[in-house]
């Protein structure tokens, strides 16, 4: 895992390589074994690597990385997991690859050099963000992998392009505009983050998953170039989907993650796995033990509210199977000291809470290992969340009542806070069927009072998934608009309402939720990650299954559970899914109300000049009354509010 970062000036200028120097100085946490800069003198083009040596640790495998043939120069970030099989393809075409080391970045070189790039990323398995110069035909191309797993922006300025792997270096050039886009403020109101291509600034862009782009001049980008799409991957599995048995499906499940699991182990330096004692993580520690002729080093953080702790889960999968398990229960003082760290941390307002428990993890990990592999896209895969199961039956009973009614009946059970709801299933469950009864009823509530309105699958999607119900009534002036798939063009019309939220899953809450939390939090302290269910040949098989394969007797990833029944005893396993965060709701009411009133103030609203200061503050009254958990919504206005404070932006 590295950062990279680059300017090309429009002009010419004195020394554009000082520029990038400057640049990948904020991304040494990301590469902190080197850094260096390369300049070409004709174009003024000027590209710069920090580097995290994790494969081919000699002077071999250091960056900026020149072809063999001179003519491509890389800055390359992520890892090629099949690079040796690349190699061994291409030397069956080239006998005579004149190898300097065995890094996967030469690998990658090489590849362009012999079949072009369209052939070279489709060849490549693996994560990754970099920047390629044509030194014959003087063009910038930018790429990235599949899923989005490593970042990258760019944007076109006055002076030139500029990109990096984080917004943190574009910011540094001193060559943004820094407008901020109240449609990225209202996004990310809606589900916590701001969706590719947009960011926090109007003139500042994300690259695609999935996509390249070439720059034939600092000022003109070409279109995109798609090269995988999970959409495509969708409509090949329909068109041609599995039909083995239970049996078959188990046997290729496993050969494909364990295949994944080998090529992801590969590292020159030590290596480890997050391990929460839920299925994905445990299966796929599972598969790495199994591949290990010594003790796997395994990470596992727990809490002492019982609500928010797996660490027990953990400790006995890991006795199961034999690894070298370290935990660290952690405080409420050690989780809070993360918080003010945040907005440097993301470089852009993000809000999903559950980065705290991952960044405090990644510490404890990288005092061990520099890269961990993680159980991470197992649910968005193999159909993981409860709204897979919830979602179809709902969406039937919502369907068999006409809108008008629903719109009452959504008013009516709002018209209770979900306290109150708690407080009146709590007296009345002695007279309840045992399936009825609900610690959490008032939530439950509230989320089917949200749902009942839905016009369509989309809306019905959204208010599983969103924050804020309407968005832009909290940042006046956006503009926010509701994805719409077309599903008929894009050839998967059959898909049902399940597999069709596991498709939204994918495009959005995946690459910019996900995995944007977990690359940043780790890469905050210099350890890479690797995520296994993201190898896009498993992703391609999974996408191939019929759903009964995914959801079975009310119980989701059934495939993925009987993989790792063979491992672990299902009594270890079978238990209540727990969410990996922290208890905000409680200490928004407590050890952070002083730090959240002083940004949520009407003087510090009007400041940023975002938000509709009147609901903010009613949002804000009523969770601090306790009868409402409006923590999430809170937190999206306090996750940008702090970023805003620490840019200092008039």
């Amino acid at each position: 895992m590295c950062g990279i970062a680059g300017f090309w000036p429009e002009t010419s200028i004195a020394s554009p390589g000082d520029m990038a120097s400057t640049m990948i100085a904020t991304l040494h946490h990301r590469g902190p074994d080197a850094q260096a800069v390369w300049h070409d003198p004709v174009s003024g083009v000027a590209i710069a690597h920090a580097r995290l040596a994790i494969v081919d640790l000699s002077p071999s495998g250091a960056q900026p990385m020149h072809s063999a043939s001179r003519r491509f120069v890389i800055v390359f970030n992520g890892e090629i997991y099949n690079h040796r099989e690349l190699r061994q393809a291409l030397e069956k075409e080239r006998p005579a690859v004149p190898w300097r080391g065995h890094s996967d970045t030469e690998t990658l070189l090489a590849a362009i050099e012999c079949w072009g790039l369209g052939k070279a990323l489709n060849q490549s398995v693996g994560m990754f963000a970099f920047a390629l110069w044509d030194v014959g035909s003087r063009k910038l191309v930018l790429a990235r992998d599949r899923f989005g797993e490593k970042p990258l922006y760019w944007s076109v300025t006055p002076r030139g392009l500029v990109f990096a792997s984080e917004m943190k270096a574009l910011v540094r050039s001193g060559l943004l505009a820094r407008r901020l886009s109240r449609d990225a403020a209202a996004a990310m109101m809606w589900q916590n983050n701001i969706p590719a291509p947009m960011t926090v600034f109007d003139d500042v862009h994300k690259l695609m998953p999935g996509h390249w782009l070439e720059f034939a001049s600092p000022t003109r980008p070409g279109e995109p170039q798609a090269y995988w799409r999970t959409t495509e991957a969708w409509a090949r599995g329909k068109a041609n989907p599995f039909v083995g048995s239970d049996e078959e499906a188990i046997g290729r499940f496993e050969v494909l993650l364990g295949d994944a699991v080998r090529q992801q182990m590969v590292a020159d330096v030590p290596l480890g796995a997050f391990l929460s004692g839920g299925i994905d993580s445990s299966t796929v520690v599972a598969l790495m033990q199994a591949q290990s002729s010594r003790p796997v080093r395994t990470f596992s953080i727990g809490f002492r509210e019982a609500a928010y702790n797996e660490a027990d889960a953990a400790r006995a999968v890991a006795a199961r199977l034999g690894t070298d398990h370290t935990e660290l229960y952690v405080t409420p003082a050690d989780a809070l000291a993360v918080i003010p760290r945040l907005p440097t941390m993301y470089c852009e307002p993000f809000a999903d809470s559950s980065q705290i428990p991952t960044h405090l993890v990644a510490c404890m990990a990288r005092q061990h290992v520099t890269v961990a592999l993680s159980g991470d896209a197992g649910d968005e895969t193999f159909g993981g969340y409860n709204r897979y199961l919830f979602g179809p039956g709902l969406r039937r009973r919502i369907a068999a009542v006409p809108r008008p009614f629903r719109q009452v009946l959504s008013s009516l059970l709002e018209s209770l806070s979900p306290s109150a709801w708690n407080r009146l299933f709590a007296r009345a469950g002695r007279w309840m069927p045992a399936s009825a009864r609900f610690a959490d009823a008032g939530d439950k509530i509230a989320k089917i009072a949200r749902a009942l309105p839905a016009r369509s699958d989309d809306e019905l999607y959204a208010s599983f998934t969103s924050q804020w119900p309407e968005p832009e009534k909290v940042v006046p002036g956006s503009q926010h608009r509701l994805q719409h798939l077309d599903w008929v063009a894009l050839g998967l019309q059959d898909l049902d309402f399940t597999e069709r939220m596991m498709v939204q899953d994918a495009l959005g809450y995946l690459p910019d939720d996900i995995l944007v939390k977990v690359d940043r939090a780790a890469m905050a302290t210099s350890l890479e990650t690797r995520v296994p269910f993201l190898d896009h040949r498993l992703y391609e098989f999974a996408a191939s299954l019929p759903l009964r394969f995914k959801l079975r007797d009310g119980v989701t990833k059934w495939l993925v559970r009987q993989v790792l029944y063979r491992h672990v005893p299902k009594p270890l396993i079978d238990r209540p899914k727990v969410g990996f965060g922290v208890p905000i709701d409680q200490w928004l009411r407590s050890d952070l109300r002083e730090w959240a009133e002083s940004l949520l103030s009407p003087a510090a609203l009007q400041r940023t000049g975002m938000f509709e200061t009147a609901l903010v503050q009613q949002a804000w009254r009523h969770h601090q009354s306790g009868r409402w958990n409006l923590q999430h919504q809170i937190w999206c206005v306090l996750m940008y509010q702090a970023w805003h404070a620490e840019q200092s932006l008039s």
